[in-house]
């Protein structure tokens, strides 16, 4: 009897990489009920195990973190953080092909087969070169993922045949174009170690691995692309008693694509920022853990509190110095009159600088409320939240939301319509910072220093607190808030689930 096809989704990173190809995996098994599909993430992402279930869609983990702190490792003499990252990569790796070897190994290939993976998976490229499967990318940002200026230099001195091979290939072939947008990472050493020695493979892919020359014999389809954003904002894609920020796949409008038009056909773009389609209960709830939330944004005030909240950005290593975070935002507090929701987002040393905080105001009496749902300081106008909350029911009560730019925080800004500030730190979170200044949703964007300085001496603290305030005037201005609401307006109408499975099912058709 013909087994059914494998549809396996791999994404590696943080919430913003992972959730939106989640997202797809399981409006994916709900349109292929034919399909046996596999997430495979980081356990850390454990909660999304239950709402994947309830999809028919099988959770795998593996154990490395979405992300590795070189703070984890500050002032360590046994293990430098570069050994010790190598180390979690070649595990990392292992684990990723032994799932494979259990998924497709025993089992013969069937037509359909196929592998969706983000740009943090790129693991699921070899693999599925060793296994013949169809893989395709979805990539959680809008981002063009460029190669350095050198990388085609260097490529045509090193790999000459290759980059002839690659350079004449038909419009519909794997061709440079691929490689210089977003392949070039995997003609890395690190990648072709791997692939020679642990994968018997060719050291770079689209070669022999005998006579190490370009395959002629077969060239492969260019890759699907998916690119998308998210908003860590809907608690509607798996369910609706969900008590964490849930993921709303956001295919992305034209209007933030404007400056790489060259985008062709192949990708999957969709024109508007979307919430997940189906029957689900759809109501808007929050649990008791919220409510002393819901009482510090509605206690009677001249305007709704602003939300502040930096995601990843401790984890990362950016945040040394939580106390001197805490008092730019007390001293923002004195010199605007607003009123800050802080999320600590798990990030233990701001906890602790907050219970430090806390506790130190209450020996000098000064208002300080203590609770199992977070802690109110600077006379109850900073209310700091451990927890999670949705972001759709959240950012609507707000005057405005300072973040980090990450792409889900930003996707569900825009869609709430709320004006931003941004303070970008990495990666993808400084087009983000740009391209809402450029949008007119945001002011310029924030310096490091002016949000989280490494030192709480009292001149940097006033000068950071004075460059977010006028920030955050600039962002709660009428233009501003003018503009937020007209695109919010404007990403309300599609439906970019449905639209991935769609161009991923055509994708299947055209390779039966």
């Amino acid at each position: 009897m013909k087994s059914k096809p494998r549809a396996v989704f791999m994404a590696f990173g943080t919430k913003g990489d992972v959730y939106p190809v989640a997202a797809i995996a399981a409006a994916f098994a709900s349109d292929q009920e034919q399909y046996q599909v596999v997430f495979i993430t980081h356990s850390a992402h454990e909660n999304l195990r239950v709402h994947l279930r309830a999809n028919q869609v099988m959770y795998i983990p593996v154990s490395s973190p979405p992300a590795v702190s070189p703070l984890e490792h500050y002032g360590s003499t046994e293990v430098t953080f570069s050994a010790h990252k190598r180390e979690i990569t070649q595990n990392h790796r292992h684990e990723c092909t032994l799932i494979f070897e259990d998924i497709f190994g025993d089992v013969p290939n069937v037509e359909g087969d196929l592998i969706a993976i983000n740009f943090f998976a790129l693991e699921g490229w070899s693999l599925a070169e060793l296994f013949q499967i169809r893989c395709i990318v979805v990539a959680p940002y809008v981002v063009p993922y460029s190669a350095p200026s050198s990388f085609e230099r260097q490529f045509r001195k090193e790999l000459p045949d290759l980059y002839k091979y690659l350079q004449e290939a038909p419009s519909h072939k794997v061709g440079w174009k691929d490689v210089i947008h977003w392949m070039w990472p995997l003609f890395a050493e690190e990648w072709g170690s791997w692939r020679s020695l642990d994968l018997k493979l060719s050291a770079f892919p689209f070669t022999d691995p005998v006579t190490g020359l370009p395959t002629f014999h077969e060239r492969l389809p260019s890759p699907l692309l998916l690119k998308t954003a998210i908003a860590l904002s809907d608690i509607r894609i798996f369910s609706s008693n969900m008590h964490y920020p849930g993921a709303c796949i956001t295919f992305c409008k034209e209007e933030l694509l404007s400056d790489i038009q060259w985008l062709d056909d192949r990708y999957g773009f969709s024109k508007e920022i979307v919430e997940y389609p189906g029957n689900l209960n759809q109501q808007n709830k929050l649990c008791s853990a919220h409510l002393g939330l819901q009482f510090f944004i509605e206690f009677p005030a001249k305007e709704l509190p602003v939300f502040i909240g930096l995601s990843s950005v401790g984890s990362m290593g950016f945040l040394r110095n939580p106390r001197a975070f805490l008092r730019v935002l007390g001293t923002a507090l004195d010199i605007s009159g607003c009123r800050f929701i802080l999320f600590s987002a798990g990030y233990k040393p701001l906890e602790e600088a907050i219970e430090s905080y806390a506790k130190e105001a209450s020996s000098c009496s000064e208002q300080t409320h203590w609770s199992n749902e977070g802690v109110s300081l600077f006379g109850g106008r900073l209310f700091c939240f451990c927890g999670s909350v949705p972001y759709n029911w959240l950012f609507p009560r707000c005057a405005a939301a300072i973040h980090h730019g990450g792409s889900g925080s930003t996707a569900a800004a825009l869609q709430a319509g709320v004006p931003q500030v941004i303070c970008p730190f990495m990666l993808d979170q400084f087009y983000w910072a740009e391209r809402m200044f450029w949008l007119g949703v945001a002011p310029e964007p924030l310096r490091r220093e002016h949000l989280v300085p490494d030192t709480d001496e009292d001149f940097y603290i006033k000068e950071a607190a004075n460059m977010l305030v006028r920030a955050l005037d600039h962002a709660r201005s009428s233009e501003v808030k003018a503009r937020a609401l007209q695109i919010s307006n404007k990403l309300s109408n599609e439906d970019g689930v449905s639209e991935a499975v769609r161009v991923i099912k055509e994708e299947l058709r055209s390779c039966q």
